[in-house]
């Protein structure tokens, strides 16, 4: 089905790259009824015949560890979008609707905010044209790329609404060192909306204390933001927490969900940079991803932290593409 992607909002720094050998999975021909998988739907960005792709999905690849190099961390999420492709390939299509493929905005070197810059760009040019765009990482620097292109296109359509980041994470990335990291996206982003006169609505669910210094959790306080530590995470929370999650979604106008798998316990998601030692269940987070997802409120979300070079047997792959495949449908 793919050549190559032309994706025309791309700046230089994407990859045209041929990705028969990503879209690919099991042909039931055989059977009857609807036997489609997701790699007999999607299609490159570059053939959506109309600017109106309203309700659609757009898959954007963040190919880029250099925060994540930064931060100190294990390099290699860079290969992250290509692993996460493969493993939706072959899941059944039931009701997606439309599937787009935009191909990988990538980082070559230390070229980082450049690359943020061209993810911001990729990620206004779909939600201009009504879609969902899913960006799939990457380091969790993606965060930075993916919310100023939110922000842009809502700052370009004169809505002022209340946007909620929610936040999937063993670690709040609040870090103030610069130049940013993967460590560093939400500080970054208060820093943004605090020069912009615009509230920082920050929720980060998940939180490990024995992951983040007692200097990060007194910024988190002092910042305001609500988080909640995994070890009230559990399966037994997850009502209440789904009820905290509805209190926010109510005062909010726009979500963007962002999801740093390394929130889930590293039995379950070996292939991330830092693997959770305690960690939230994947119940847990794929009950609030959905729920999140059928809110109406959702406008971004991306997956960080997804490392093939650390993965077993495919596991990392299969969990991170699951989750993809909540928010898709």
């Amino acid at each position: 089905m793919f050549r190559e992607t032309d994706v025309r909002q791309m700046t230089a720094l994407t990859q045209a790259e041929a990705l028969d050998a990503v879209w690919q999975g099991r042909a039931d021909t055989g059977e009857r009824g609807d036997t489609r998988r997701l790699f007999n739907i999607v299609q490159p960005l570059a053939v959506a015949a109309s600017d109106d792709l309203a309700g659609a999905t757009v898959l954007i690849g963040f190919a880029c560890d250099a925060g994540v190099r930064r931060n100190q961390g294990r390099v290699g999420a860079a290969d992250g979008p290509r692993g996460i492709r493969r493993a939706l390939a072959s899941l059944p299509v039931h009701d997606v609707a439309a599937l787009y493929d935009a191909g990988d905005v990538r980082c070559e070197g230390d070229a980082l905010e450049v690359t943020q810059r061209a993810l911001s760009e990729v990620v206004r040019a779909q939600l201009d044209r009504g879609a969902l765009p899913i960006v799939l990482g990457g380091g969790h620097e993606v965060a930075w790329g993916t919310w100023q292109g939110l922000r842009a296109h809502l700052d370009t359509a004169g809505d002022a609404g209340r946007v909620l980041i929610l936040n999937l994470d063993a670690h709040f990335d609040l870090r103030t060192a610069r130049p940013g990291s993967s460590g560093t996206p939400f500080d970054q982003i208060a820093e943004a909306c605090r020069a912009a006169g615009q509230p920082f609505d920050y929720a980060c669910l998940g939180v490990s204390r024995l992951g983040n210094t007692a200097s990060l959790f007194a910024h988190a306080q002092a910042l305001g933001v609500r988080y909640v530590e995994d070890t009230e995470m559990q399966e037994r929370h997850l009502d209440h927490r789904l009820a905290e999650i509805d209190a926010m979604l109510a005062q909010a106008a726009h979500v963007y969900l962002t999801i740093d798998l390394d929130v889930l316990p590293a039995a379950v998601m070996p292939g991330v940079s830092a693997p959770a030692a305690y960690g939230v269940p994947i119940s847990v987070i794929e009950a609030i991803v959905t729920h999140v997802r059928g809110s109406g409120k959702l406008r971004a979300a991306d997956l960080a932290e997804f490392n093939p070079q650390f993965d077993r047997d495919g596991q990392s792959a299969r969990v991170a593409a699951r989750l993809v495949y909540r928010l898709i449908r």
